[in-house]
């Protein structure tokens, strides 16, 4: 009779919820039915005992073993596999973003695993309860979409390697009172240089110097190989994402790697609805302060992709450069054109309409109003 009573409630849409609270060396997982809850700890990574531990979990909190699981967990340094793992398994899973979380507000609060699952799991029924507002989902790529944003990111720990290199060579120099460009010129030179008092550099000192500069040199020849491999790619492969870069940097003014890096962030796999969604997840969304007498802006959000929300700031000064002549580069100084305050507050507002119009500009061919191409 019981199985029965079981069988019929499953067919009325009863679920076992998962939440995940992952860490390096253990995984704390909550479940619930919707009523009850159970709180177990396994081994990180260990699939056939999570696998297992969800089996237990249907027969402990009276579920039909074929009922559908829903999992979640936060987004972190354990990237996507989990999800797709999940996936494979016939597991529903969402990935929260954390810090759309709600949280208490005391100032001391109880922080353990078990408390974070169990919130995890509240949050997760909730959201799929139809509260769609009480968390933030993240957008999941294909392990190919995630991989093709490998070249710009290697590129951009390359370019801050590069500059550390750079600026310690300069501050060992500096430390004996020399002041120079760091170039083949002073290696050159190196070995006969004299400091501020005219006394000769310590050997470990050029030692050390001549060490950090072949860090330089090899950072640069590996930023060489990937521009060229940026480039290959786009000459002889044939995929959308490499189509929408040669279609962005048709426009005067839009280069290699802002192309690279809107397309490869943004507009190859993501499906935006509508130019708020853009911006949100650029973390260009304004943010007002309005609260009883209180009213003011408090700017940007800051709340998505970093990445292109900088190259984005960059591109709208070219653009000013490049495109004087479009309908927006003429807003930008109509509106902010007096003073240097209100021209670094106005590029971010040009910021967030340009890539509105980019994006118009691969999804749907609509040049920018006024905009001037490559060969034009």
């Amino acid at each position: 009779m019981t199985e029965v009573l079981q069988r019929k409630d499953y067919t009325g849409g009863r679920v076992l919820y998962m939440a995940m609270e992952l860490s390096n060396a253990k995984w704390k997982l909550g479940f619930g039915n919707g009523s009850n809850e159970r709180i177990v700890t396994i081994a990180a990574g260990d699939q056939g005992e999570l696998l297992k531990q969800i089996s237990l979990a249907k027969e402990k909190l009276h579920l039909p073993g074929d009922c559908p699981v829903k999992s979640c967990y936060e987004a972190g340094r354990d990237g996507f596999w989990i999800h797709r793992m999940l996936e494979d398994n016939g597991i529903e899973n969402l990935i929260f973003d954390p810090s759309s979380i709600e949280v208490n507000r005391r100032k001391r609060r109880t922080k353990t695993d078990t408390v974070d699952a169990k919130a995890l799991l509240r949050l997760l029924q909730r959201y799929l309860g139809g509260e769609r507002k009480a968390v933030s989902v993240i957008h999941v790529p294909t392990p190919d979409e995630e991989d093709q944003m490998r070249l710009s990111r290697e590129r951009e720990r390359l370019l801050k390697e590069h500059g550390a290199h750079i600026v310690r060579i300069k501050s060992l120099l500096v430390l004996h009172g020399i002041k120079r460009e760091v170039n083949a010129a002073l290696m050159d030179e190196l070995a006969t240089m004299r400091d501020g008092l005219g006394d000769e550099l310590g050997s470990d000192l050029r030692d050390e110097i001549v060490r950090e500069y072949e860090r330089c040199r090899l950072t640069e020849e590996q930023l060489k190989v990937l521009h060229q491999e940026q480039k290959r790619r786009v000459k002889e492969e044939n995929t959308k994402a490499l189509q929408q870069i040669t279609t962005l940097m048709q426009l005067k003014g839009v280069g290699w790697q802002s192309s690279w890096i809107l397309v490869m962030e943004f507009f190859a796999w993501r499906g935006f609805k509508n130019r708020r969604e853009l911006a949100a997840c650029a973390g260009l969304a304004p943010t007002p302060y309005d609260s009883g007498a209180s009213q003011r802006e408090q700017g940007i959000s800051k709340a998505g992709s970093r990445r292109v929300r900088s190259i984005m700031v960059e591109l709208a000064w070219l653009w000013l450069r490049y495109q004087p002549d479009s309908q927006l580069s003429q807003w930008f100084h109509s509106r902010f054109g007096n003073g240097k305050r209100m021209r670094r507050v106005g590029i971010v507002a040009l910021a967030r309409k340009l890539l509105i119009a980019l994006w118009r500009y691969v999804k749907d061919g609509v040049i920018p109003e006024g905009a001037v191409l490559q060969n034009s």
